[in-house]
């Protein structure tokens, strides 16, 4: 038994990088897809941090797509660039490569999309080399063959995958126990993509409980060891800028608070229904003779400009918007100090981001990726959690429509979602079933059925399995997915059909705003896990 199952780890490499052959050939299918601007704008980055010296990467303006990712992120895009010199010496080229589409350039970025993936491929391989063979198959489903990273990554244009490997490999070290490589994967992510900060509370609380309490002389060395490591991590990183003296220039980048609240597309989260509530209100009190005055700046700035105003309620600002997320988190934070176990760490980090998903400043429909992702860590630990994974997941999908609004690539949409729908069920009714009817014969007392007796006993054990729970979508769950349904065929079918161009902008608002209650349920069934007693 012992040898079969090193044999299993032994050949767990092959299998998983057979996983990753698969979605890759899916991958390259999708090259002359529709690409959005964000594909210009990582082209121009490249010719950024290749023609011109470190001090003057966020000085630069060239183009309108400024460089805004932390400085680890613009080392990534110079090594890359190295390759993108080679292929085609336009694509670096800072002024005559502005708006390049060439062939050359739109192969050398998806290939370099789809072959950082095989960071996000580690990280999972950490993840599941120790579950047993259908969890981990499960887990390599959800993760690798996720229809989000597909539309995000490969479709739309942007490198999530890459960074969400190191969030991942993260999670692996901290769940390991080696909690000073989990803080120091993480460092190094926030200095690829600062937007993951969201998680660090958690990580501050849960290494700060669980790895430096340890007494006064102990904990001090280990808190030090700690801090040393972080502290090294950023000065890698941002100690060029700190010499340039151009520090404030690289955060004044990072951090743009003059964007309004939403982005371009209502993100599904708790501010829609602020914005809703606030256009309602300005409605009803015009209607009976107030003088409301109907703002004329924008919600959803994508370059900076002014913040997002409000006729009636309230103004938003970002410190708003930083205290709300930091109370959300809170009973997170609290259950983290009071009983850090390793094996909840991917629960926790996955709450921050939903908070920060739904409670941020100007937060993009892309991020819903940060927790959707860690959750399916989580998904294959229980019946309960691949229940609302399986909803969630379909949600947050859903939710990534509106980034693909070509005509030609709606069919593959469409059929992203549906077979992921397809893989989650028969992996999770595979997995679940199996569960239930070992349950239940863990529970049955009774002694060895006779032969006459045995047909009886098999239709009550199945019974009793059924009993257990195998994989089924509660009602509220079938009524809400069904509302999925109805909201796209209205959008997609009857709108056009019944109103023309006509209010063109309803389709879009109804997703943001169904979609808003999937992930805002999420949120609540979360949070009811993180505060019940363990």
């Amino acid at each position: 038994m012992e040898d079969q199952s090193a044999g299993r780890r032994g050949n767990l490499l092959p299998q998983v990088l057979w996983f990753f052959f698969i979605a890759a050939c899916v991958k390259l299918l999708l090259v002359p897809s529709y690409h959005s601007t964000d594909f210009e704008v990582h082209r121009h980055w490249l010719a950024l941090s290749h023609s011109l010296p470190v001090s003057d990467w966020y000085l630069d303006e060239t183009s309108p797509w400024t460089l805004d990712y932390p400085p680890f992120f613009a080392y990534f895009e110079r090594f890359l660039s190295i390759f993108a010199h080679l292929i085609d010496p336009e694509i670096v080229d800072i002024q005559n490569g502005l708006n390049y589409k060439a062939n050359s350039v739109i192969y050398f970025q998806r290939i370099s999309v789809i072959l950082s993936d095989l960071w996000l491929l580690f990280g999972v391989y950490r993840l599941s080399k120790k579950l047993e063979v259908k969890r981990r198959d499960l887990m390599w489903v959800l993760i690798i063959w996720s229809p989000g990273l597909v539309i995000v990554d490969h479709l739309h244009f942007q490198y999530n995958g890459f960074l969400l490997g190191w969030l991942l490999l993260s999670i692996s070290f901290l769940q390991e126990g080696r909690d000073l490589m989990g803080g120091f994967v993480f460092a190094v992510l926030l200095c690829f993509k600062h937007l993951f900060a969201v998680a660090a509370p958690v990580y501050f609380v849960y290494l700060l409980r669980h790895y430096c309490w340890k007494g006064m002389v102990r904990g001090f060395s280990r808190l030090s060891v700690m801090g040393a490591l972080v502290v090294a991590v950023f000065a890698a990183a941002y100690g060029p800028f700190v010499y340039h003296g151009q520090i404030q220039q690289v955060l004044r980048r990072m951090f743009p608070f003059g964007r309004g609240l939403c982005h371009g597309y209502w993100a599904p989260n708790f501010w829609v229904f602020y914005i809703l509530l606030d256009k309602e209100l300005a409605f009803f009190l015009r209607k009976v003779g107030f003088n409301i005055q109907v703002p004329s700046a924008s919600f959803t700035g994508g370059l900076v400009g002014d913040s997002s105003p409000f006729a009636v309620l309230p103004q938003i600002t970002p410190v708003t918007t930083f205290i709300m997320v930091l109370l959300a988190l809170s009973p997170c934070l609290i259950k983290a100090w009071r009983n850090p176990i390793p094996g909840m760490i991917a629960r926790w980090i996955a709450y921050a981001y939903t908070c920060g998903f739904l409670f941020g400043w100007h937060v993009h429909e892309k991020a819903s990726l940060h927790f959707v992702i860690p959750l399916a860590i989580v998904a294959v630990q229980s019946l309960e959690d691949a229940r609302h994974y399986f909803v969630l997941s379909i949600v947050s999908c859903y939710s990534l429509f509106p980034l693909l609004y070509e005509a030609q690539e709606y069919p593959i949409k469409v059929l992203l979602l549906l077979l992921h729908c397809a893989l989650m069920w028969i992996g999770f009714s595979a997995q679940y079933a199996e569960d239930a009817v070992a349950r239940a014969t863990a529970t049955a007392t009774a002694p060895a059925p006779a032969p006459a007796k045995k047909k009886v006993a098999q239709s009550k054990l199945k019974a009793a399995a059924s009993d257990e729970g195998g994989f089924v979508i509660g009602w509220i769950g079938k009524i809400y997915l069904f509302g999925l349904l109805v909201v796209e065929i209205w959008g997609q079918f009857l709108h056009p059909y019944l109103l023309g161009d006509k209010l063109p902008f309803v389709p879009l608002m109804l997703m943001s705003i169904y979609c808003s209650l999937g992930i805002m349920y999420s949120w609540i069934w979360q949070l009811r896990w993180i505060i019940k007693p363990t």
